[in-house]
């Protein structure tokens, strides 16, 4: 019982260390490394490079299939060169997996002390997530350690020996449990250095040992097939293609497990045959299919058509969950639906003119439902944002969370505003059938217009984060308040002229200037994150000389 908690402790160890490598990776690099991916997509060739560089960094194929997949649901990528990438991820992966073979043991004290110091001292800093990275290293290397210290005893026993004589005449168990080890661990890297580790002991035949690396070839395909069951059509058309890849590479290559042991058993030690054997048959398959990344992308097209979808689709479009387990790919998908909710927002602003313009009961109650939908936007990013993993995030990725969060508030609380207004409109204008005074509704249509621009500038400020367009969004908040007050005094004057339009609808021009001035507030409000960044804001608007006077 001891050697058996011994080695599933080692196997814990070793993708628990897989996994501080690759989100360690991605919190330091992760924009950048998106960034290299977009770019490198010009065609299938560089598209394949970038694959096999991406993956060897966050040692996870499947990280990679997420990063490229979510690209492709957001239309940044077309799908034949993300096939292409995944052709380059398998390399990537197999090539860490020789390295980790090689006896590195020496270097796990190393880079677990290293990289603790790193961590507990500078947690917060590119330094602790580098740290985080090195940790990851070196308990992979103890776990490997590990592996091969706990498997000799444990199997020794008869009936462990028994149970893996069994997997000697079946190829297909082979590979079966091979996929369900890639798919249970999270990580195919991490069953294949297992399964290198065992050979090494003599623990499994060599035969055997090549049969579950197939698996574990098939299993991290279907991984990610798994964790984007629920995505786009778009996003599982990467995932199902690369599962299509693999599928026909392991039927390629089972027949020929025998013909690699008997050339180059002779040549290679047990670890080195099976990492090699992986090697190999990446390798093999990303030359052998990379020309048909367009076949399989019009397959999978057909196969997976994307849902026709009106324009004005109101559900949330692109809060990927797959994309979770990539903070800095998750962040920017929640800004990209932030950016939605601010359409709707558009939309109902510019709906509410046209209310009161043409009294239109119809298009009313339309505008006070597209408010549900708001709030319902505005609740599903909050729940999505609470699910990414901060401490994977960068400084400036942080920064981008909390931003992200305070657009989407103001734009709810702009939605409510809008409610509000039109409700106002049906009570006090539309029903009773009044109407705002020439000169009224020609300050309203300006404040309107104003605001409408305002609108737009505050979500170019949100998506580009523009230093300049942050003041001028800021500046526009005085230009609107002296605007407000000066057609509040003016509506008083025609007041005191009898104006009978004015009259009548008097308290609802006056609470509609002062709603229209508190959207505009909720907008600019956009440009502080931006402005306190960069240090442009003063910490008190109050002149402190004055503030002596008042206080004597």
């Amino acid at each position: 019982m001891k050697h058996l908690l011994n080695l599933l402790a080692a196997i814990a160890l070793l993708v628990w260390g897989t996994h501080l490598v690759r989100t360690g990776v991605v919190g330091v690099f992760g924009a950048g490394l998106r960034e290299f991916l977009a770019r490198s997509m010009r065609n299938r060739f560089s598209a394949a490079l970038s694959g096999i560089g991406v993956t060897a960094l966050v040692q996870s194929s499947t990280a990679t299939s997420l990063m490229t997949s979510s690209f492709v649901g957001q239309g940044l990528v077309a799908l034949p060169a993300a096939l292409a990438v995944m052709r380059g991820a398998d390399i990537g992966t197999a090539l860490m997996s020789v390295l980790f073979s090689v006896d590195l043991s020496w270097l796990s004290p190393l880079f677990i002390f290293v990289g603790v110091v790193l961590y507990i001292s500078r947690q917060s800093t590119p330094a602790g997530r580098f740290g985080r990275i090195l940790i990851g290293l070196g308990l992979m290397l103890l776990a490997l350690q590990m592996v091969v210290e706990a498997t000799g005893p444990l199997f020794e026993a008869p009936p462990v020996r028994a149970l893996l004589a069994s997997l000697t005449s079946d190829v297909l168990l082979e590979i079966t449990l091979g996929a369900a080890l890639s798919v249970l661990a999270y990580s195919s890297l991490a069953v294949v250095l297992l399964v290198a580790a065992m050979a090494s002991s003599n623990v499994v035949p060599l035969d055997v040992a090549l049969g579950l690396v197939l698996g574990a070839n098939l299993g991290s395909g279907l991984l990610a097939v798994l964790t984007t069951a629920k995505s786009a059509a778009a996003v599982r058309q990467v995932t199902m293609g690369n599962l299509v890849f693999k599928i026909l590479g392991v039927a390629l290559a089972a027949p020929f497990v025998d013909l690699w042991l008997q050339y180059l058993r002779p040549h290679l030690a047990a670890p080195q045959l099976v990492v090699m054997f992986h090697l190999g048959l990446n390798v093999a398959m990303s030359l052998l299919f990379i020309g048909l990344t367009d076949w399989v992308a019009k397959a999978m097209q057909r196969l997976l058509p994307e849902p026709p979808q009106p324009p004005s689709s109101r559900r949330p479009q692109h809060l990927d969950p797959s994309a979770l387990s990539t903070p800095s790919l998750a962040i920017s998908n929640a800004a990209r639906e932030a950016m939605h909710q601010a359409d709707l927002v558009e939309t109902m602003l510019i709906g509410m003119l046209d209310v009161i313009k043409r009294n239109d009961l119809r298009l009313a109650a339309e505008l006070r439902k597209m408010d549900d939908d708001v709030d319902q936007l505005y609740s599903d990013i909050k729940y999505y944002m609470t699910k990414i993993s901060r401490e994977a995030l960068g400084e400036s990725e942080n920064r981008r969370w909390t931003d992200i969060i305070s657009f989407t508030i103001n734009m709810e609380q702009i939605g409510d505003i809008i409610e509000r207004v039109i409700i106002d409109i049906e009570d006090k204008k539309i029903r009773p059938h009044r109407n705002f005074s020439e000169a009224g509704m020609n300050e309203i249509v300006e404040l309107h217009e104003r605001l409408l621009a305002n609108l737009r500038l505050g979500m170019s400020v949100f998506l580009n984060g523009n230093l300049h367009d942050a003041q001028r969004l800021l500046e526009e908040k005085v230009r609107f308040r002296e605007l407000e007050h000066h057609y509040a005094s003016t509506h008083l004057v025609r007041l005191s002229e009898q104006t009978t339009s004015s009259i009548e609808t008097s308290s609802l021009h006056i609470d509609l200037i002062s709603e229209l001035k508190r959207i505009n507030s909720h907008i600019c409000s956009i440009a502080y994150p931006i402005l306190d960044s960069a240090g442009a804001l003063a910490p008190s608007r109050l002149r402190a000389s004055r503030l002596g006077e008042l206080g004597s």
